[in-house]
């Protein structure tokens, strides 16, 4: 059993160590965060060796470097460089924080719910009061938002007030778009266009000429033209030539951000020959998220 401040040293080694490139850390750089004499932090790092936490590097550029022992010691996941889950503030990611662990609280309680997150680095620029964005983790796409209302920092933990979590499911554009898609060329009228899009129930569709998209036309598109009693001009006229595609095997989440880059509500899907294949809409992925098919609605 490590004491407490063994325990801080080991914290702050680790998050110096995740972004130092591999290279091993001086005690004078752990006492510098800390706040500390340099010897206090030397003689803590024996005691830590001789538990098997902390490795000694030799020489001139020598120091000191955590083992998987340490990780394990202080409930942290063990992984590489590529699956850093960001923190940001204001949609600004702050460099150098990681997260390593979500864990839920009082969930049952819709309006009490709160999210303690492990963090890998200095979280001392994180405030109580501060609103701030956690994810989307590697693996399920997990997004958590919230208020900081409480802050560990012996054990590198936040206490996060949460109003928005959201999972955004692991599946590829093609999976959830409509593969029968249905296009216009630029010489069909509005009101063959609103004809297609009454008998097959659908509000856009792309304007393609020799099999590659080169506008857009919606139903509001439609319906301004008809209001201004033009329903036997060209759709080339009304469509939007904001045109962006994306290959079938797109993620969801990538689709998401695609969709609010470009403040478009749909893309569409092309083969890998960039084809047009299919379409997938705001709505399409907003219910792929919600899904409440799988969550019966109860009265009680």
């Amino acid at each position: 059993m490590i004491t407490s401040v063994q325990k801080e040293i080991l914290q702050n080694l680790i998050n110096l160590y995740q972004t130092s490139e591999g290279k091993s850390i001086k005690g004078e750089q752990i006492a510098e965060v800390m706040n500390r004499n340099p010897g206090t932090i030397r003689n803590q790092m024996q005691s830590l060796r001789s538990l098997g936490l902390v490795k000694g590097v030799p020489g001139p550029r020598g120091g000191y470097k955590p083992t998987i022992e340490a990780y394990h010691n202080l409930n942290i996941p063990v992984s590489d460089k590529d699956s850093k889950v960001p923190i940001s503030v204001n949609n600004n990611r702050i460099e150098g924080l990681s997260v390593a662990k979500i864990e839920f609280t009082s969930v049952p309680h819709p309006k009490e719910c709160e999210a303690a997150i492990k963090v890998l680095g200095n979280i001392k620029s994180l405030n109580i009061g501060d609103e701030i964005q956690v994810g989307p983790t590697p693996v399920n796409n997990l997004g958590v938002i919230g208020k900081v209302v409480g802050r560990d920092d012996t054990d590198n933990i936040i206490l996060l007030e949460t109003n928005t979590i959201r999972s955004i499911p692991k599946k590829s554009v093609i999976e959830i778009g409509s593969v029968d898609l249905l296009t216009l060329f630029p010489d069909n009228t509005i009101r063959e266009a609103s004809k297609i899009f009454s008998c097959n129930s659908i509000n856009g569709a792309p304007i393609v000429v020799d099999n590659v998209a080169v506008g857009v036309l919606t139903v509001t598109d439609v319906v301004k033209a008809i209001a201004e009693n033009k329903e036997d001009i060209k759709v080339s006229e009304y469509m939007s030539p904001k045109v962006v595609s994306v290959n079938k095997d797109m993620s969801i989440a990538n689709a998401v951000e695609i969709m609010y880059k470009h403040k478009i509500g749909r893309l569409i899907i092309t083969d890998d020959n960039n084809n047009p294949i299919g379409i997938v809409t705001r709505t399409d992925l907003i219910e792929s998220m919600i899904n409440l098919k799988k969550f019966p609605i109860t009265t009680e």
